[in-house]
């Protein structure tokens, strides 16, 4: 296939990277919709007349929740497994090919031959590019070519594990954050559509059809909020699992899920102007109301599961003060004092009621209404062409607790994986380091590799000793050449002979943490863009309790002109 003929599509899916799920019940919605909404609003001062007899009123218990009630009809798309396909010969003929020539480009760069590696990782995108424009399963393919240009873009910027030279990692913004500020048209057509999806929905929370979610959805309709939408959705597969299952255990609605989509785009090291951190956004005084601590390596709000346990508590202790989940919801945002302070002052327990006397802040009153938008959407998902999304993988790993202080490019350097990777399955990490008792999440599988590499590591040498797995023609000297140390040093603690190394045996490097250099080698020029990530850009902050990102450090690009040119037409067509 001629390379110029392949459509700019295939490198643009690329350009959504979060995502997001929520859920239904298979209940009527309207036991739910009498059961979560308090009586009718009393005026202020007949509250303070009951007040002042003794009188209380308790909020009602949320509904006792169990995961049966989910697991049967009224289910909609986002919500469900991903069905199994059948089996595809020639598609599933040619995505193994690029996987073989991928590892093969892998091994040469472990071996420092940055030339023949790039060769390899081009022949694994140029298989891939071969397929059929009119292919059924193309979008399998291209989802396939999107992982391999991921992949080999880890290499490009870190090589491999052979050092991380980020002393902390950087936070995101949330994608949703500055909208909360803002205003949207309505557009008059949706007002019948939306009150049919409505009173069609079944849903744990009450679903309201007004003027201010309608200009969330109108927003979330367009091509910019429609895009944001999905890369929220397609973000949110990684969790989703997750999110559902504690959401159940702790007794709360299913579609609280897009309140973590509003509050961080499905971002586990999110951080707000307010210094609220993680996925659901907790502040430090709250965050360790609920159990989640800081200490100088880590930061438990930005751990997805922790966190979400920690916000599923919350919100049902929300619950339990107001008795009304858009007034915890409320709360969630802009602090319970808040939200207290907002029904004293008018006597209206009545979160539309208060909205309108103007006692809550601007963004709260745009928070509450824009996850109503979403959880209608999202729910009435053929309706709004949000059936088909490909969500992102849920996030599979090991856990192995540290038994002393470790460095991040030490496990690299075990399970031949990039920094980033272990980076990504642990945001809690502040520094390039697990300390000891740290449950560190590596890939699926592993474990066993991890424990006997180590084990060959004083526990006290884990922050700065290195190990290295010897490739064909390696000797001694060039492997102490590459870490820059002596060879003597090397041979004094590695129990075996250094004189007969064999390829695939694990030395250890006894030296303060440097970057291993690569093995020089002559490579044709090529375009900046390289095997950059083609995907929706995220916003980067800097703020007082994150140190912001150093730009690691260049190495010889693996990208090839071919695979480099493609990216940038791909990019090119985008921008117009």
């Amino acid at each position: 296939m001629n390379h110029s003929q392949y459509p700019r599509s295939a490198l643009l899916i690329s350009l959504l990277g979060l995502g997001l799920a929520g859920c239904t019940s298979g209940i009527r919605p309207e036991s739910f919709r009498s059961s979560f909404l308090p009586p009718a609003p009393k005026p202020a001062a007949e509250a303070v007349e009951e007040a002042s007899a003794g009188t209380t009123h308790e909020p009602p218990e949320p509904p006792a929740l169990h995961a049966s009630l989910y697991a049967a009809r009224d289910v909609p798309n986002y919500l469900k497994t991903e069905p199994k396909v059948p089996p595809r010969p020639q598609l599933d003929q040619r995505i193994r090919r690029a996987e073989e020539r991928f590892q093969e480009g892998r091994k040469l760069y472990l071996e420092g031959n940055i030339v023949q590696a790039r060769i390899e990782f081009d022949k694994a995108i140029d298989t891939l590019l071969a397929s059929p424009d009119a292919a059924p399963d193309r979008h399998v393919m291209e989802k396939k070519l999107e992982e391999i240009v991921d992949r080999i873009h880890r290499f490009d910027v870190e090589g491999l594990g052979a050092g991380d030279d980020q002393e902390s990692a950087g936070y995101d913004k949330s994608p949703l954050q500055d909208i909360l500020e803002l205003t949207f048209p309505i557009d008059p057509n949706l007002k019948t559509k939306v009150k049919d999806q409505v009173m069609a929905t079944t849903s744990q929370i009450p679903l309201e059809e007004n003027d201010e979610v309608l200009r969330y959805i109108n927003y979330f309709s367009s091509e910019r909020g429609k895009k944001t939408l999905i890369s929220g959705l397609r973000r949110a597969g990684r969790y989703r699992d997750m999110i559902r299952r504690i959401l159940d255990e702790e007794g709360v609605p299913r579609e609280l899920i897009f309140l973590a989509q509003a509050e961080s785009g499905f971002l586990p090291r999110a951080l707000s102007v307010k210094s609220a951190t993680g996925m659901w956004q907790f502040i430090q005084d709250r965050g360790q109301q609920y159990g989640l601590m800081q200490t100088q390596f880590t930061d438990d709000r930005l751990d997805p599961e922790k966190a979400t346990r920690a916000g599923a508590r919350h919100l049902r202790d929300l619950y339990q003060q107001f008795g009304d989940w858009y007034l915890a919801m409320a709360a969630y945002n802009c602090g319970p004092g808040c939200v207290s302070k907002a029904v004293q002052r008018t006597g209206y327990a009545d979160f539309w009621q208060l909205r309108s006397r103007n006692v809550l802040p601007k963004e709260t009153c745009n928070y509450v209404p824009l996850i109503l938008a979403m959880t209608i959407m999202a729910t009435n998902a053929k309706d709004y062409g949000l059936e088909d999304i490909d969500a992102d993988p849920p996030l599979h790993y090991d856990t192995v607790e540290m038994a002393a202080n470790t460095n991040l490019s030490l496990v690299a350097d075990l399970l031949d994986v990039p920094v980033s990777e272990l980076r990504d399955l642990n945001p809690s990490l502040l520094k390039p380091v697990a300390p000891a008792r740290y449950s560190l999440r590596i890939p699926k599988g592993s474990t066993q590799v991890l424990m006997s590499g180590l084990n060959a590591v004083p526990p006290d040498k884990r922050t700065t000793w290195r190990l290295h797995r010897v490739v064909e023609g390696e000797t001694l000297n060039s492997i102490a050449g590459r870490y820059r140390t002596a060879p003597t040093n090397i041979a004094s603690v590695n129990r075996a002979s250094m004189d007969d190394l064999r390829a695939g045996d694990i030395v250890v490097i006894p030296a303060a943490y440097v970057q291993p250099a690569r093995v020089k080698a002559k490579a044709p020029h090529t375009s900046r863009a390289r095997y950059a990530k083609p995907r929706t850009p995220v916003h980067r902050v800097k703020a007082t309790p994150a140190p912001h990102r150093r730009a690691p450090q260049r190495r010889a690009s693996v990208a090839g002109p071919q695979v480099a040119e493609k990216i940038d037409r791909a990019k090119t067509s985008n921008a117009r």
